[in-house]
C-alpha cells in the first residue's frame, strides 16, 4: 500500500520529540499493574474536537463579564470597539505565526520547546513557569467572578461560603474525579459558544425593536453624553486617549491567541493538516468573537448607565454582566437569570479547567526539573496529589475579597491574569522570529509548510512590537501623578520581575548559552509525525474513508 501524498518536508534525525504537557491518560496509566506509563501523549483529538477546544478557550469570562467593566465603562463605546478592533488585529498576526509554527512541529506544549530549541532553554524554563503561574492565577480570578454572579440573586451572605464551597469541590474533582470534567468541559464549551453567538442575535433583534418596550434603540447608547469615546482620569484629549488604553489593557485579558489551541497539538490526529485547518479558520472567529462582542455591548448598554455603574464600581461585591444589565433595563423577564446561569455555569467550569491545567503543568515542569522532583509524585490513581494542593493554594487568593469589595479583588485578579498573559504573547513572538530566523539559515523551504502564515517576518515583528509596548505600558496610569499605588502597580509589573529573576536564575544554574540559528533544532520529532501520518492515511484507505462535504462544512463552522 502506497503511503499517501502530503506536503513534505524535511525529516528528523532523531525519533524523540521533547515532551512538556502530560495528558490525563497517561498518569491514569500509571496506576494499572504490570502496564508502564507511556512516553508520549495520544494522538485522539479529531479535528472537531481540536476546534471546539480552540472556541472553548477563547471565550472566558471576560467576554461576558469585564469587557463591560473594565473596557466600556472606561473607554465609551466607540473606544471600546476600535481597542478591540486594534487588539485582534495584534492578537491575529501573532496567531497565524505562531500557527506557522506549530503546524511545521506538532508536538506537546510547541511555543514552550520550541522556545529552548530556537531561543535559549533558560527563557523556556521563564516561560514555561510564566504559563503555570498564568494558568494557577485564573483560578482566584474566576472562583471571584462566580461569587460575584451569585449576588445577581442575593447578597445577604459571607463570600467565604462561596469561596470554600469552590475551592472545596475543585480540590475534590481533581482528586478523586479526574475523569468526570473532561467529558463535562466539551459540552460546556459547545454551551458557551451556543451563548456568544445567541447574544449576538440578541443584540441584533433587541436593537431593532424586538424588546418588551417595542423600542428601535438602535445606535442610540453611542450618543450618551460625554461619549462616543470616554474620558478616563482626565478631561479633553488627554481624557479620551486614556479611555481608548482602558480599552486597549480590557482587550488585552479578554482576546486571547492561539496558545489552547497550540496545546493540542501533541494529541490531535493528523496534526499537519488538521491544525492547518483549524489556524486559518481563526480569522472569523476573532472577528466574530471579540470584535462583534465589543461591538454588542456598545450597543445594548450606555457607557454611563447608572445602574451598571454601581454594580461595577469597587465598592460593589457583584460581578455584573452587561448583557444581563441590558436585559434588565429592557423589561425583560427570566431571560436575565438563564443567561447568568450559563455564564456563571462557565466561570465555574473554567475555575476547574484551570485547577486541572495548573496541576498538570507543575507535574510537567518536575519531570523536565525545573522545580522540585517530589511534585512528580503521583497517587495509585494517577493524581499529582502535591500539584493539585498547591493549585488549591493558589485558590485561596480569591479569599482577598474578605477584606475589599468583590469588585476591587477581581480588578486586582485581571491585572495579574493580564500580565502574566502579555508575557507568554511575548515570548511567543520571540519565539517565533527565532524559529523564521532558524529555517532561512538551515535552508528549510517554508512555503512547503501545511500552514505559511501572511508577510514574514513583518506580521511576527509587528505583533511582537506591540504587545512588548503593552507588557510595559499595562499599568502606566501609576505614573500619572496622583496615581501612584504600590499595589496597582504589583499587580500590573510583578510577573516581569518573576519572568526575568526566573531566566536570570536558570541561566546561571545550567549555564545554558544562546542558540544560533544554525544550531537551532527544527528536525527532533518530525520522524514520529511523518510515521503517525502515514498510519493515519493507511488506515482511511484500507477502510475507504473520506471527507464528506457535510463534515468539512461542520469543520469549518466550528
Amino acid at each position: 500500500m502506497s503511503k499517501p501524498t502530503e506536503k513534505e518536508i524535511p525529516l528528523g534525525q532523531r525519533k524523540s520529540a521533547d515532551q512538556f504537557s502530560v495528558n490525563e491518560d497517561e498518569l491514569a496509566s500509571s496506576s494499572t499493574p504490570g502496564k508502564s506509563t507511556p512516553s508520549h501523549t495520544h494522538r485522539t483529538l479529531e479535528s472537531r474536537h481540536i476546534n471546539l477546544i480552540a472556541i472553548g478557550g477563547s471565550i472566558g469570562t471576560g467576554l461576558f463579564i469585564t469587557i463591560g467593566s473594565s473596557g466600556l465603562v472606561k473607554a465609551g463605546p466607540l473606544g471600546l470597539l476600535l481597542a478591540y478592533t486594534l487588539w485582534t488585529v495584534v492578537i491575529l498576526m501573532l496567531t497565524v505565526s505562531v500557527g506557522e509554527m506549530v503546524c511545521y512541529l506538532p508536538m506537546d506544549s510547541p511555543f514552550l520547546n520550541m522556545t529552548g530549541r530556537v531561543v535559549d532553554p533558560a527563557l523556556e524554563a521563564a516561560a514555561s513557569i510564566n504559563f503555570w503561574l498564568m494558568q494557577s492565577l485564573y483560578i482566584p480570578f474566576e472562583i471571584t467572578a462566580v461569587n460575584g454572579m451569585i449576588h445577581f440573586w442575593r447578597s445577604d451572605y459571607s463570600p467565604a461560603i462561596t469561596i470554600v464551597v469552590c475551592i472545596v469541590i475543585y480540590a475534590a474533582i481533581n482528586v478523586f474525579a479526574v475523569r468526570a470534567y473532561g467529558e463535562s468541559e466539551f459540552w460546556l464549551s459547545l454551551g458557551k459558544l451556543i451563548l456568544c453567538i445567541g447574544l449576538l442575535f440578541f443584540t441584533l433583534i433587541t436593537m431593532c425593536g424586538g424588546n418588551p418596550q417595542k423600542d428601535a434603540f438602535g445606535f442610540r447608547n453611542w450618543h450618551a453624553a460625554g461619549g462616543p469615546i470616554a474620558e478616563y482620569i482626565s478631561k479633553g484629549p488627554g481624557g479620551r486617549m486614556n479611555g481608548f488604553m482602558a480599552g486597549i489593557v480590557s482587550a488585552c485579558f479578554t482576546v486571547v491567541s492561539s496558545e489552547y489551541l497550540a496545546m493540542t497539538a501533541g494529541e490531535a490526529k493528523n496534526p499537519r493538516k488538521n491544525l492547518s485547518s483549524a489556524f486559518k479558520t481563526v480569522l472569523y472567529r476573532l472577528a466574530i468573537f471579540f470584535v462583534g462582542g465589543a461591538l454588542s455591548v456598545s450597543i445594548l448598554i450606555a457607557y454611563n448607565d447608572p445602574h451598571y455603574l454601581a454594580l461595577t464600581s469597587e465598592s460593589s461585591n457583584a460581578a455584573a454582566s452587561p448583557y444581563v444589565v441590558a436585559m434588565q433595563n429592557m423589561g425583560i423577564k427570566v431571560l436575565p437569570s438563564i443567561v447568568n446561569v450559563v455564564i456563571l455555569t462557565s466561570a465555574f467550569s473554567a475555575g476547574n479547567s484551570y485547577t486541572y491545567c495548573s496541576s498538570r503543568t507543575l507535574y510537567a515542569l518536575s519531570k523536565k526539573g525545573l522545580v522540585p522532583r517530589f511534585f512528580s509524585y503521583c497517587t495509585k490513581s494517577g493524581v499529582p496529589i502535591y500539584c493539585v494542593a498547591v493549585s488549591c493554594c493558589f485558590s485561596l487568593l480569591s479569599l482577598m475579597q474578605l477584606g475589599s469589595s468583590g469588585q476591587k479583588v477581581l480588578n486586582f485578579m485581571v491585572s495579574l491574569c493580564t500580565g502574566s498573559q502579555l508575557l507568554n504573547y511575548f515570548i511567543m513572538g520571540i519565539t517565533y522570529l527565532h524559529f523564521y530566523r532558524a529555517c532561512n539559515a538551515q535552508g528549510i523551504d517554508r512555503t512547503q509548510f501545511t500552514y505559511t502564515s501572511w508577510f514574514q517576518p513583518y506580521t511576527g515583528i509587528a505583533a511582537t512590537f506591540f504587545i512588548g509596548v503593552m507588557v510595559l505600558c499595562l499599568g502606566y496610569t501609576v505614573f500619572i501623578p496622583g496615581y501612584w499605588a504600590v499595589n496597582s502597580f504589583l499587580f500590573n509589573y510583578v510577573m516581569i520581575f518573576v519572568t526575568l529573576a526566573v531566566y536570570a536564575g536558570w541561566k546561571i544554574f545550567a549555564k545554558t548559552k544562546y542558540i544560533k540559528p544554525e544550531d537551532a533544532d527544527l528536525t527532533s520529532g518530525l520522524e514520529e509525525i511523518e510515521e503517525h501520518e502515514y498510519h493515519f492515511y493507511a488506515e482511511m484507505e484500507a477502510h475507504n474513508k473520506v471527507e464528506t462535504r457535510w463534515s468539512r462544512i461542520v469543520n469549518w463552522i466550528l
